[in-house]
């Protein structure tokens, strides 16, 4: 392409003629120009940021940009984009740093629309990453924003440009402060002394608009926008009807909390934070997300036909072997047939090598994104109609169960108790009806906010009938079972499964001495899942809380939480141990009774979980 041939672009080039060849501009703002070049001794592709010529002329403005340049320069990270050179060239002050083959985060959002809860929160931890990085050298950005970070087109890596050059460049927005009205802290709207604190306010507000495609403050002028930075709380994110996961939603909350000491400690702790909410929605295979959605449901097509047949069957029993032959065939194969049914559905999953550890996971991934993807278009709370047909459902079952045993106790005495019982088979008929549409009508207002099938389907899996499905399903396995990936699974799920394995890879006479291992794996497996969900409510009080959890109200929630992530190690390493001993066990380096003392001491720790 060829360059816009404006004064200033031939008179920078003749500046830099023989070490940098300009390209093309790539943009241009308050904050300079930037040029695609190519370094000459080196061959390769830069990006050059030129501070605005009549800025330069400011000599105290030019040495603290080159000041502030050098220092950025020296910073040295994966998610900061590296300067290869701060330089004067005559009246020209400028820096050179590796030209990024991608776009900035602003442009994906306008292209494309809002990011996912993924992605989003992918791209802030990064930035959050290259911000730790710096502030731990006592930078401070000063104007994190969805311009200043890049996203490689190539890798999907996030980098960050421009630490500490907004206040360099003397970039002045309303009422003189350094950098962009959007996405300025209150304190820096103030004129205040900046901490890394106020990065995290800026890098909260880019967030928002990550997630939503709106800014968190809007106004007519510069100084309009900055008096709401400064003044008016910015709307929780939740309240948008964003498929955005509560987790991900208050952190964004949190950094956007007027008050500095509200928001998180430390850019490393939001990275960490947000990590444990993207670890928390790993990726479930897609034969899992098939089961979950599909094949381990009974509600297709296939089941309105059987349903029919089984119906128009029973008839004919009935017609050749009498009504209570008829009766019991249906109540056989309406039985037999469904939980058929479950176990192929069940053989065919675990044949591709999955457990059935992994349906509750997998049914909770489900019922989370279903409930992220209903709050975008319907209410949380139930409604007065969805509240009344409930009540309405409740009292006529009651009454469509009480006739129907009066009756029965009618009949089967061979009594009738007066002209008044007559009306018990139309209370019936009336009741059962009511019930049957008020029911229906719950369920459909309900569907609305909450995923009823999945959580149907969930407890019946994870229940009795489902284990059971399971294990029938598993015994007719014929054939190699195929490998299936294991990043799905919390680390005591895969460790426990891979110790069951083991086990049953024992010799029949081992098994039997080492009777109660499959028990203990089972209790530590629960044992540790339930220690992350108790983890996992109280991380969210100190969340909330904010930096206020270090004052004394929440030392007993902090002493908790730490107690419950010991006592988590503590068990996992219980079924580490365990497996690394069935290992040595199958190598023939450890004896039974050797593995029998470990299975006590995993029992022990089993113990202590459960007396907490």
């Amino acid at each position: 392409m060829t360059p816009a041939l404006d004064d200033l672009f031939v008179a920078f080039q003749t500046a830099l003629a023989g070490r940098y060849s300009i390209d093309r501009e790539l943009g241009r703002g308050g904050m300079g120009i930037v040029y695609l070049a190519r370094e000459v001794h080196l061959d390769r592709p830069v990006a050059i940021k030129l501070l605005p010529p009549e800025r330069a002329l400011d000599a105290t403005l030019r040495e603290r940009f080159l000041r502030e340049a050098r220092l950025a320069a020296k910073l040295s990270h994966p998610n900061i984009i590296p300067i290869h050179a701060v330089d004067e060239a005559g009246d020209f002050v400028y820096y050179v740093m590796t030209y990024v083959d991608g776009e900035s985060l602003a442009q994906r959002v306008r292209a494309r629309g809002p990011l996912s809860a993924t992605e989003g929160a992918r791209v802030l931890r990064e930035a959050a990453w290259a911000l730790a990085s710096a502030h731990a050298q006592g930078v401070v950005h000063r104007d994190v924003k969805p311009d200043n970070i890049l996203i490689e087109s190539a890798t999907q890596r996030v980098l960050m440009a421009d630490f500490g050059i907004a206040a360099a460049m003397g970039d002045r927005d309303g009422d003189g402060i350094s950098g962009t009205p959007e996405f300025m802290s209150p304190e820096q709207a103030l004129g205040h002394d900046l901490d890394a604190r106020s990065d995290l306010y800026s890098l909260g507000a880019t967030a928002f608009f990550a997630f939503s495609g709106r800014l968190p403050f809007e106004g007519d002028t510069p100084t309009e926008v900055l008096a709401k930075q400064v003044t008016e709380p910015a709307a929780p994110l939740a309240s948008l009807g964003l498929p955005v996961p509560r987790k991900i939603a208050s952190l964004v909350d949190r950094c956007l909390a007027k008050d500095p000491a509200h928001r998180p400690a430390s850019a490393t702790a939001l990275a960490e934070q947000l990590g444990v909410a993207l670890e928390q929605r790993r990726e479930i295979p897609v034969a899992l997300r098939a089961f979950v959605k599909r094949n381990g449901r009974l509600d297709g097509g296939g089941t309105l036909l059987t349903a029919g047949g089984l119906l128009l069957g029973s008839i004919g029993v009935s017609a050749y072997f009498g009504g209570w032959a008829g009766f019991g065939a249906l109540l056989g194969a309406s039985t037999l047939l469904p939980f058929a049914a479950l176990a192929a559905s069940a053989r065919r999953l675990a044949r591709m090598g999955f457990a059935h550890m992994d349906l509750a996971p997998a049914f909770q991934a489900e019922s989370d994104a279903t409930r992220e993807e209903l709050a975008v278009e319907h209410a949380r709370e139930a409604t007065r109609a969805e509240r009344w047909l409930k009540r309405i459902a409740q009292v006529s079952g009651t009454a469509a169960v009480g006739s129907f045993a009066s009756l029965m106790y009618i009949s089967l005495g061979n009594r009738w108790v007066g002209a008044s019982a007559q009306w018990l088979p139309t209370l019936l008929v009336s009741s059962w009806s009511v019930f049957v549409m008020g029911g229906l009508s719950y369920l459909a207002l309900l569907q609305r906010r909450s995923d009823v099938d999945t959580g149907f389907w969930a407890r019946l899996w994870n229940g009795p009938i489902g284990r059971a499905a399971w294990a029938v399903g598993r015994r007719f396995i014929r054939g190699p079972v195929t490998e299936s990936a294991i990043t799905h699974r919390a680390t005591e799920l895969s460790l426990g499964m891979a110790a069951e394995n083991l086990f049953q890879g024992l010799p029949r006479a081992t098994r039997d001495q080492l009777g109660d291992l499959p028990a203990v794996l089972h209790r530590l497996q629960d044992d540790a899942q339930q220690l992350r969900r108790h983890l996992d409510g109280l991380q969210e009080v100190l969340n909330d809380a904010g930096e206020s959890a270090s004052t004394d109200p929440y030392e007993p929630v902090r002493r908790d939480r730490d107690a419950m992530q010991a006592k988590l190690g503590e068990t996992v390493a219980a079924l580490e141990t365990i497996r690394l001993n069935l290992l040595r066990l199958h190598a023939g380096s450890l004896s039974v009774a050797g593995l029998t003392t470990h299975i006590g001491l995993a029992a022990d720790v089993s113990a202590e979980v459960e007396e907490c």
